[in-house]
């Protein structure tokens, strides 16, 4: 059931011609102490925010001053300039200025959030909504479409995604949107099952197949009968099992162990991986036939870090279902916003958990300081709160090193792997190399050499943002 929650903002309109242009702006997603989305368009000229007024960039916050900050789109970058505010402007967890200073991921004014957006066309059109408990942003909401035409046009549907993304969301929308929706969902995850006996937990045994088959035993194919079948992390199964499974789904037939006859099924299929299948038949670790029956139609999931619209509502609706229901301070917010959260959605709710039940024994909200540091990083290593918590924040973190100064230990050699997360990183930053390497928490000298070794281009014009910190820190050279 769809809650009216989180709904696109109606002051920002272009009803102009259908160019396909982007309109660049911010998004505020955290304000007056509850996640939203508003879109605020950046095509027309700069923006003021403050309590004044201020048209379209009116906030209704009281800490933000009347006359509170200006966000410009110059040469493809936010360039925010603290206006002279009571409470300061922070850009990317760092208080700024007067001067002009380039943003990255995040801009915090008073007790409000803004993320810089490249187009915010989808956010005027579709918003952020919680459907059946799950947040979804625009981007979530074009790919559940995406799973639902492959529902209406098919049996089969692959899932790509890092591990904590929502890919089971994804396969529910896939079988819901489907005939089969009113039947089972049967999941399983591919990589918790032992090998010696992942053919008889898929496709079922008969009595005497081994020692110890007392009856009959249905496998997971036989419980979807009728419905889908969901597998993740289907390349962990090992070649003779894949070939069974490839007779499964071509003749809709399943033979259990032990058994001198098949049987007839009827299943939609869903399986997903967090690595490239291409790569894993390269490598042999895929049957090429079997890639060929599961490949096509795929959707791939964006990572938390690259939905950060999602997180201040995901962290309301963890908050909001504990018992004492604790709220959530602007600093525990700003901190989720600037970390890459590798665990995604998954490590995102157990961290706001933790946070929650530290906190209980000296407040009534969380705040930043209750976060964990290592939560939401990279390799296990640690990001830094920011230089200066709001003013009305009891304890005052020391000053730190920007949050794009994190953990400097190189990415695992799986190309298979981060190959298509570079990619998808440049392309949800336009080419920016200083914003694709903070998306993925590496230094700019490490993401230029995983370029140059994936042959992939980018716009090294926009690798020149002055509050980031230099590759001579990593003990490299510029190139």
């Amino acid at each position: 059931m769809e809650s009216p929650t989180l709904p696109p903002s109606a002051a920002v309109r272009h009803d102009g011609p259908g160019d396909g242009k982007q309109v660049p702006g911010v998004i505020v997603v955290f304000s007056g102490g509850a996640p939203c989305a508003r879109p605020m368009a950046l095509a027309t000229g700069p923006l003021e925010l403050g309590r004044g007024d201020v048209s379209a960039g009116k906030l209704d916050d009281g800490r933000v001053s009347r006359r509170h900050a200006q966000i410009a789109f110059e040469d493809g970058r936010w360039v925010v300039t603290d206006l002279g505010s009571q409470n300061g402007t922070f850009v990317d967890g760092q208080p700024i200025g007067r001067a002009p200073t380039l943003a990255q991921r995040l801009i915090r004014v008073g007790d409000s959030l803004l993320v810089p957006c490249a187009d915010v066309r989808p956010f005027e059109r579709l918003g952020v909504r919680s459907v059946d408990g799950f947040v979804r942003g625009p981007a979530m909401q074009v790919l559940l479409e995406e799973a639902a035409r492959a529902a209406h046009s098919g049996t089969t549907l692959h899932i790509r995604g890092e591990s904590g993304t929502g890919k089971e969301g994804v396969a529910q929308a896939f079988h819901g949107a489907g005939p089969r929706g009113a039947r089972r969902l049967v999941p399983v995850n591919c990589a918790a099952i032992p090998h010696e006996i992942a053919e008889r937990l898929l496709f079922g045994t008969k009595r005497g197949a081994y020692s110890g088959a007392a009856a009959d035993a249905p496998g997971y194919v036989q419980e979807a009968d009728g419905g889908t079948l969901f597998l993740d992390e289907v390349a962990e199964l090992d070649l003779q099992v894949q070939a069974k499974l490839l007779r499964v789904l071509e003749s809709q037939e399943v033979l259990p162990l032990g058994a001198s006859k098949p049987h007839k099924v009827d299943l939609a299929f869903c399986s997903a991986t967090h690595k490239d299948l291409r790569a894993l038949v390269a490598t042999g670790a895929l049957r090429e036939d079997l890639y060929f029956r599961i490949g096509r139609p795929a959707v791939t999931l964006p990572p938390l870090r690259n939905r950060p619209e999602e997180i201040p509502p995901l962290i309301a609706q963890q908050l909001g279902a504990m018992s004492a229901a604790p709220a959530a301070h602007v600093s525990l917010v700003e901190q989720c916003l600037l970390r890459p959260w590798p665990g995604n959605v998954r490590e995102l709710l157990v961290e706001i958990r933790a946070a929650a039940h530290a906190a209980s024994a000296d407040g009534h909200r969380v705040e930043a300081r209750h976060l964990s540091p290592t939560a939401g990083t990279v390799f296990g290593g640690s990001m830094p709160e920011p230089a200066a918590a709001p003013r009305d924040q009891p304890t005052q973190p020391p000053p730190s090193t920007p949050p794009s100064d994190g953990p400097r230990r190189r990415p695992a050699r799986d190309d298979a792997e981060w190959r298509p997360r570079v990619e998808e990183a440049l392309r949800a930053h336009a080419g920016n190399v200083a914003a694709t390497a903070r998306a993925l928490g590496l230094h700019r000298t490490q993401l230029r050499r995983l370029l140059e070794r994936y042959g992939l281009a980018a716009d090294t014009a926009a690798d020149t943002a002055t509050d980031m910190p230099t590759d001579a820190d990593d003990g490299e050279s510029v190139d």
